[in-house]
């Protein structure tokens, strides 16, 4: 099992909970910095990837159509079942074997740690625009921030391709880690809603 990038998740997931928490119900139909979405998609794209599709990543089983046109939102208590949600995908990924051989992700196969990976940058860059388009924050260690960072320079060229990433922002001078990923990804760092 590789324990800095389980710690990490397992970081981003409590975050990804505490601010899932902290969404009101009138935020709902407000903007992001995902442009496309309003709170209500993002959060629905976010809760689908981040805890169902971590789950069924470690179990090498394919999303279910019923959850792909799920509104998680229209539950009035989605964020306590994001955060169930989250506490079982991690559950599975603290098997070693979930660790091993390669994981389907977006029609090519990657390695098991690098899907983990992946799946981090979504868990906590789509919660920090979750968390900007609601006046909240999203904390990161910079142990956790430094391997979002290092995922989404690894990745950007091809994110940009298939247009999830904007061209890069520039980040504040000092900047840590995390505001670098966000600036490296083509968002602005200073969104306000």
């Amino acid at each position: 099992m590789n324990g800095n990038l389980h710690a990490h998740l397992t970081e981003a997931a409590a975050e990804a909970a505490r601010v899932a928490r902290g969404v009101r119900a009138g935020q709902l139909d407000g903007p992001t910095p995902c442009a496309e979405f309003d709170v209500r998609t993002l959060v629905n794209h976010w809760v689908l990837y981040t805890s169902h599709g971590l789950e069924r990543r470690a179990r090498r089983e394919p999303i279910p159509e019923e959850l792909l046109e799920r509104d998680f939102t229209a539950e009035p208590d989605w964020a306590d079942a994001y955060a169930a949600q989250l506490d079982r995908a991690l559950a599975t990924w603290s098997d070693p074997a979930a660790w091993e051989g390669e994981i389907e992700l977006g029609g090519m196969s990657v390695p098991a740690a690098e899907a983990v990976a992946l799946i981090l940058k979504e868990m906590t860059v789509h919660g920090w625009d979750v968390a900007r388009a609601t006046g909240q924050e999203f904390r990161l260690s910079d142990g956790a921030a430094g391997q979002v960072l290092a995922t989404v320079t690894e990745n950007a060229e091809l994110y940009r391709r298939y247009d999830g990433f904007a061209e890069p922002k520039d980040a504040p001078e000092g900047s840590g880690p995390f505001t670098r990923a966000l600036a490296e990804s083509g968002r602005d760092p200073d969104w306000k809603s």
